[in-house]
């Protein structure tokens, strides 16, 4: 469906049109043709409806032909226990991720019949341990401080945010709906490492701006740092934090390029970037090459911004290349003010499938990492740490803040908020609903005011299941989850405490050169602050 051009896609409700006016002319002729001028005149309505409501992007793209997917959902459930039994379940509980993110961001009950549809007795299988004290929780607005000992403007941000997607890979509409949405809600909005557009201005919500390796929004012609470019940029009222993008789950390591074509002049102004030239996003960063000059590059971040929260995302890799930037913090003593741990498992655009298959750590291995390399660097308490990669319900911000993670960040379940139907085909400008595309009468279908009300509602309804979960654990907070609060099955059958696989190590005792399994010591004795590269 998504790769039926415009003209096409609009031909049903044109052809409707086209036979209502034409049986009509026939009745003059014979009293039988009644019966198609209503049939057509019908769908002619519906098309008309379908044009000019609001509620729902696929019908505005393909009137009449989009009805077939609501069709199609309605027999859904019979399609589902089909593919289950057929031992191909990766797409029902990817349907019932969305279905979630639909309910909440549209405000209706998301209550199920028939228990658990999870594969209960599945190695990996993992659930939470409640109390048989639960409390209850009015905690709707779930917050948590960012900014250390260096930061002159801490921010108070939501535990759960909008993650990374630039203007450009995304609509116009889909990031002003989005940023509204925040602005509601009361959360942030990360730019991704396109820039502040003047459609996240225009929304007025809090921004995240990101400074990737084309530095965007803080460039020289020839794609170098720009300062006072930067400068300029951060000291907008909206922006809240700074955040520095080494990787990201989809594709770590890779660089990416936007084609010329694909440039429009609120992409090139929002970039800094000419219009007909490629827009190339090098794999690496020019402005740095050492885990030293990283940090004073960081260091140089948090001064220019005027103090804002600072920090860095990026997709564990080679885990002692991280320990060599925690090594600069402590021989710099610049340390960032926060930590954005991407999982591979990610990712809400295009990749290439081997990176996006095999390339990069896991979120809960290398949050678990990220969080215990600073526990024995003894700088955890200065350090707050987000999570990214696939968290779209409550019980997965939950288990995140119980390994290590201060707060959470989501693409995927804010994009279903805006009506996102997962039709993969976001690298092509043909998105069906108007969420990844360029194409302006594709845009349209996506009304701003809708779906900014429906990423609100996600939000809050979200975070007011978290605060179920908490109070069902017998917790006065969701940031109180510890491992031991989860359960989950190993491949021998055995169920295993989280703690037990995810635990937190020994405070300082990297620093003390204590031995304590996993390869942490060993590692950190080969980082180096010179260099990232590995020591002879």
């Amino acid at each position: 469906m998504e790769r039926i051009g415009s003209l096409e896609r609009y031909a049903t409700f044109a052809g409707s049109a086209v036979l209502t006016v034409l049986c009509f002319a026939l009745l003059m002729f014979s009293a039988w043709f009644w019966l198609p001028f209503l049939f057509f005149a019908a769908l002619t309505l519906v098309g008309l409806y379908d044009v000019t409501q609001t509620r729902h992007a696929i019908l505005r793209n393909y009137p009449i032909l989009g009805h077939m997917r609501f069709i199609f959902e309605g027999i859904r459930p019979e399609i589902r226990q089909y593919l289950i039994e057929s031992d191909q379940d990766e797409e029902p509980f990817s349907r019932d991720e969305r279905s979630l993110v639909y309910q909440r961001a549209k405000g209706v009950e998301d209550k199920r019949p028939f228990g658990t549809r999870e594969r209960v007795y599945d190695a990996g299988y993992a659930w939470l341990t409640h109390s048989v004290a639960p409390k209850h929780l009015e905690m709707k607005d779930l917050r948590v401080t960012i900014g250390g000992p260096n930061c002159a403007q801490p921010y108070s941000a939501s535990l759960y945010n909008i993650s990374a997607m630039s203007f450009g890979s995304l609509s116009a509409n889909a990031i002003l709906a989005l940023n509204k949405g925040a602005k509601m809600g009361g959360f942030a909005h990360d730019t991704g490492e396109g820039g502040v557009s003047r459609y996240h201005k225009e929304g007025g919500g809090d921004l995240i701006y990101e400074v990737g390796s084309g530095y965007f929004g803080a460039r020289t012609p020839d794609g170098a740092f720009d300062p006072d470019r930067f400068a300029e940029t951060a000291a907008l009222e909206q922006v809240k934090m700074i955040e520095l993008k080494l990787s990201q789950g989809a594709k770590p390591g890779h660089g990416g390029v936007l084609p010329a074509s694909k440039i429009t002049p609120e992409i090139a102004e929002a970039r800094g970037v000419p219009m007909g030239v490629d827009c190339i996003s090098p794999a690496a960063h020019s402005a740095f090459s050492t885990p030293l000059e990283m940090m004073e590059f960081i260091g140089l971040l948090r001064e220019r911004s005027g103090g804002k929260p600072v920090g860095f995302k990026l997709c564990i890799g080679h885990r002692r290349e991280f320990m060599c930037i925690v090594k600069a913090m402590l021989e710099t003593g610049i340390v960032p003010d926060f930590i954005v741990v991407d999982g591979k498992e990610g990712g809400t655009g295009a990749a290439p499938l081997e990176f996006a298959n095999h390339v990069g750590m896991p979120l809960i291995e290398g949050l678990t990492f990220v969080h215990n390399t600073l526990r024995g660097a003894g700088i955890r308490d200065q350090v707050r740490i987000g999570a990214a990669g696939k968290l779209v319900s409550a019980f997965d911000i939950a288990r995140v803040l119980a390994i290590g993670a201060d707060w959470a960040n989501s693409a995927r379940g804010f994009m279903f908020s805006i009506g996102c139907i997962q039709a993969q085909a976001c690298h092509t400008n043909h998105c069906p609903v108007g969420v990844a595309t360029q194409d302006p009468l594709r845009m349209r279908a996506l009304d701003v005011g809708d779906k900014a009300q429906r990423v609100a509602n996600f939000h809050g309804n979200t975070l007011k299941a978290l605060a179920e979960m908490a109070g069902a654990a017998g917790l006065d907070d969701p940031c109180n989850f510890l491992p031991y609060h989860f359960m989950q099955r190993e491949t021998s059958g055995e169920m295993a405490e989280a703690s037990e696989v995810f635990g937190y190590l020994p405070e300082g005792f990297l620093l003390r050169g204590e031995e304590v399994g996993g390869g942490y010591l060993e590692r950190w004795n080969r980082a180096s602050t010179v260099s990232f590269d590995p020591v002879a």
